[in-house]
């Protein structure tokens, strides 16, 4: 094949000659437009930014524009070269001399930045510029750049700097300083499409809307990434290109169909969505790429949900818009956010699994099986009215079983919780504190309404002098709040419809408080354990053992004896039973 029939693909073929030519940089072509007529060309240049997006491009357009000559070869610098210059041409072809292209990727060393510090005394041979251009700057090494400094501050006349990266925080701030930065932004979805579109037209290739914004969603705004995938697209569709042809090419799940997965998650129909996952596997989707469909979704519906306008995307279709607006509309950001989590994590565990569509299908399983649960808040609401409806709506009439004589009945308070947590009570008769015959059914009372840190302060600070129905003095504790007698007080007066109580501190001794009467008993507990024949013998074997918890039980236990021997009813004991936490034999000794 003759060098003028081969092939050369769209990316090379289309790029950029001329700022004009250049799509979806319009804030640098300003300024690089206002620089050149104003004679204000900097000595040096870094150009940043994505893969694809015109770096090296500009480079060599700011190249061309700095040494045209124009058609009569009597121009300066321009921001329109000609094209047809000899410079023009050869800078164009990668063959001029006063042009040189470095590959920093390849030429990292001190040695390289050497060669071109000597090569800038010596004036361009033909052109009226000596222009570097470094490709992946940033691939430097520290030493190179230090090197570089002094030449990039004051470089001669006719030298320029242009450098490309696309890694710009890897760039030292020294050399950031010297430079003037263009940041180039990703290619907009509309400008994409009509580029595309005119490429196409051009090769007299026939391709659908839709396979142009699949294309264009996959370039993800690079214009390079985007005209390689139109030539393959272009050679795989052989005649009119459709979007099924470029989602099989790109294998990717039709989109339509992962919507419908999308949907059987939300209802929790885990055996549809597995189906669904499954054919659409059959079918050459990567299961993969349709949890990262699914991500996408995710991610593209709570943004509809905040901000509407984003239905606007010239990248997705009129169905898909009309989907992407009901799931919106009808599923809550919390569920959409639990998604989102979720599927993150199934992406990771796809990545790391042996078999991705096993990963994949238990990914399924769990997102259709929360699907339905409901959140925090809608689940603490039904804990409170359940609550609320057993407990607290009873008949006021009880029994006083904790009183040592039979009483009569007497009505408790009854009381709700609101939907915010907080505690009301219900209507009560005059003789509501009837209710609470002892001091036992007012902890009770405090208890039930959860109120835990005031329950603490009483089973720890408050020792009981005296107690009547809506009366209660005692002698409180060195270590008590200053605040719990008018805290206890309020809380009951609340709990109780508005009836006041008169809770007094006094100087006279008390009982103890209900924290030393329960650590009274478990000393008992421990005393009478420690007496039982079986749990001397445990301490005897093994002097590290530590008695942990005691627990009663209501059957006699039997003393183990020897083999042989008869057990005696006297060795028969009821009480308390002491766990003994493991010795270690390793522990050392204190």
């Amino acid at each position: 094949m003759s060098e003028e029939q081969t092939y050369q693909v769209l990316a090379r073929k289309y790029r950029p000659e001329t700022f004009a030519d250049l799509v979806g940089q319009d804030a640098m072509v300003r300024t690089l437009k206002n620089a050149f007529a104003a004679d204000r060309i900097a000595q040096a240049f870094v150009m940043t930014g994505i893969r694809g997006t015109g770096k090296t491009t500009t480079a060599r357009i700011i190249a061309k524009g700095l040494n045209c000559t124009g058609p009569d070869g009597q121009g300066g610098p321009t921001t329109e070269p000609c094209g047809v210059c000899e410079h023009c041409v050869a800078i164009s072809e990668g063959r001029h001399v006063d042009v040189l292209e470095m590959d920093a990727a390849s030429r990292t060393g001190v040695n390289d930045i050497r060669e071109i510090i000597e090569s800038v005394h010596y004036r361009a041979a033909s052109a009226r510029y000596k222009i570097y251009i470094i490709d992946e700057v940033h691939m430097l090494s520290t030493s190179a750049f230090n090197a570089l400094l002094k030449t990039l501050e004051e470089p001669p006349p006719h030298v320029k700097f242009i450098f490309a990266t696309t890694e710009i925080r890897k760039v030292p701030v020294t050399v950031l300083s010297r430079c003037q930065r263009f940041d180039l932004r990703r290619i907009e979805p509309e400008v994409m499409i009509a580029l595309l579109r005119k490429i196409a037209d051009r090769e007299g290739a026939q391709i659908t809307e839709d396979a142009l914004a699949l294309i264009t969603r996959a370039a993800e705004g690079s214009a390079r990434d985007a005209t390689s995938l139109l030539d393959q697209a272009i050679s795989h569709g052989a005649g009119e290109t459709t979007a099924a042809q470029v989602r099989a090419m790109l294998g990717l799940a039709d989109r339509g169909r992962v919507l419908d997965l999308f949907d059987m998650i939300l209802r929790g129909a885990a055996a549809e969505a597995l189906a669904e996952l499954q054919a659409q596997y059959a079918d050459g989707a990567d299961p993969m790429a349709v949890l990262r469909d699914l991500a996408e979704i995710t991610h593209w519906v709570s943004i509809v949900k905040i901000t509407p306008e984003a239905l606007e995307d010239p990248t997705i279709g009129p169905d898909e818009r009309a989907r992407g607006q009901q799931i919106a509309e009808k599923v809550p950001m919390r569920a959409l956010t639990r998604l989102w989590q979720m599927l993150l994590k199934a992406l990771e565990e796809v990545g790391q699994a042996p078999n991705a569509m096993m990963a994949a299908e238990m990914a399924i399983i769990r997102l259709t099986h929360v699907a339905d649960l409901p959140d925090p808040e809608a689940l603490i609401r039904k804990v409170q009215a359940s609550a609320a409806a057993g407990e607290f709506s009873r008949a006021a009439a009880a029994p006083a079983a904790r009183s040592e004589a039979p009483r009569a009945a007497a009505p408790r308070a009854p009381v709700a919780v609101r939907q915010d947590g907080s505690a009301a009570a219900l209507a009560v008769s005059p003789d509501a504190l009837a209710g609470f015959p002892d001091f036992e059914s007012v902890i009770e009372l405090i208890r039930r309404m959860r109120d835990m840190k005031l329950l603490l302060d009483v089973e720890d600070h408050l020792r009981l002098v005296r107690y009547s129905p809506g009366r209660i003095e005692f002698q409180p504790t060195e270590q008590a709040p200053r605040d719990f007698a008018q805290r206890l007080a309020e809380r009951l007066r609340g709990w109780t419809g508005g009836h006041r109580w008169a809770v007094t501190v006094t100087s006279e001794p008390g009982r103890p408080t209900i924290s030393e009467q329960r650590a009274a008993r478990e000393a008992e507990a421990r005393a009478r354990a420690m007496q039982n024949p079986t749990v001397q013998a445990i301490f005897a074997a093994f002097p590290g053992a530590k008695i942990t918890r005691i627990r009663p039980i209501s059957t006699p236990v039997a003393v183990e004896k020897p083999m042989g021997e008869d057990t005696s009813p006297h060795e028969l004991t009821e009480g308390p039973v002491a766990e003994v936490e493991e010795w270690d034999p390793f522990e050392d000794e204190d």
